[in-house]
C-alpha cells in the first residue's frame, strides 16, 4: 500500500484516491446536478500479500458525515442479534434465523421490526406517557448503548434506534422520532464499513449462531434477478459486475 496517513481501522491509500476522484469527475461531467458534496464514500481493499494482515487500504470522501441510512441500518441490527445470541441474551431459533435472513437478504421491514423488538424488549403501538414512556425510550436506546461500548472510533455520533418502514411510523414510534425527525437513524460510511468489516472478516462463525455473511451473498445472474424486482443488485453497484463475481451487499432506498 502507498500510505500518507493512518485511519482507525484502515490505511489511506493515495492511488485509490486518485482513481476514485477520476471516476467521480467522469460521473459529474455527465450530470451537472451533483457534486462531490452530494456523495459519501468509504472504499477499502483488503487484498494483501501478507495473509496475517486484515487491515485494509482505501480512500474516503465525506466519510464521517452522518446521514439517514435507510435500510443500511439493518446491518447493525443483524450484528447486534449475533452478539445478543453469543452473550446469551437471546436464544437462537428457526424464527430468529429466518427473520434476520429476511431482514438482510430481502430487506424486509416486517422482519426488522421483529428483530428490533427482540433486541430491545420494546413493541410498537399507541403513544405512551409517564414512566412507561420513559422506560420504553430507555429500552429502545439499548442498541446505541451497545455500539458506544464497542469503543470503535468510527461509530461516534451515529444513531441506530429506529425501525424501518414501508410507509411511516405511527403512535409511540412517531413520537420517538422527535421534533422534525431529529432522532431518526443516522450513520456515516465509515461506520457502515466498520460494521460490514466485522460481519465479513472479523467474526468466526459457528453453527450455533447466525451466519450474517451468508445473508448478504447476492446472485448476479440476470435471469434470476428478473424474478426478484427488489433484488438489491439492479440499480446498485452489483449490476456492473460480471455474473461470476462473489458479491455481498446491503442496499438502502
Amino acid at each position: 500500500c502507498i500510505f500518507f496517513h493512518k485511519m482507525s481501522f484502515y490505511n489511506i491509500r493515495e492511488d485509490m484516491g486518485l482513481a476514485l476522484n477520476d471516476i467521480l469527475r467522469k460521473v459529474f461531467s455527465n450530470n451537472n446536478e451533483y457534486s462531490k458534496e452530494d456523495i459519501a464514500i468509504t472504499w477499502i481493499n483488503y487484498k494483501s500479500e501478507n495473509k496475517n494482515v486484515l487491515k485494509g487500504c482505501g480512500f474516503s470522501i465525506n466519510n464521517k458525515r452522518t446521514i439517514y441510512p435507510a435500510s443500511i441500518v439493518k446491518l447493525v441490527y443483524g450484528l447486534a442479534a449475533y452478539y445478543w445470541i453469543k452473550k446469551g441474551r437471546l436464544l437462537i431459533s428457526d424464527e430468529i434465523s429466518d427473520a434476520v435472513r429476511k431482514m438482510l437478504f430481502h430487506s424486509s421491514n416486517n422482519a426488522t421490526s421483529f428483530v428490533v423488538d427482540l433486541l430491545t424488549g420494546t413493541t410498537s403501538g399507541p403513544r405512551l406517557g409517564g414512566k412507561s414512556w420513559e422506560n420504553w425510550k430507555y429500552q429502545r436506546l439499548i442498541i446505541n448503548d451497545w455500539l458506544n461500548n464497542l469503543n470503535w472510533e468510527e461509530l461516534y455520533g451515529i444513531n441506530c434506534c429506529q425501525k424501518t418502514w414501508d410507509d411511516e411510523p405511527f403512535g409511540r414510534e412517531k413520537e420517538f422520532y422527535g421534533y422534525k425527525n431529529k432522532n431518526r437513524n443516522a450513520m456515516s460510511t465509515d461506520a457502515t464499513a466498520r460494521v460490514l468489516e466485522e460481519i465479513m472478516i472479523k467474526i468466526d462463525y459457528q453453527t450455533t449462531n447466525l451466519n450474517l455473511r451468508n445473508c448478504l451473498k447476492r446472485n448476479l445472474n440476470k435471469l434470476d434477478l428478473q424474478v426478484d424486482p427488489l433484488n438489491q443488485v439492479e440499480g446498485f453497484l452489483g449490476e456492473g459486475l460480471p455474473e461470476s463475481t462473489n458479491f455481498w451487499s446491503k442496499a438502502g432506498l
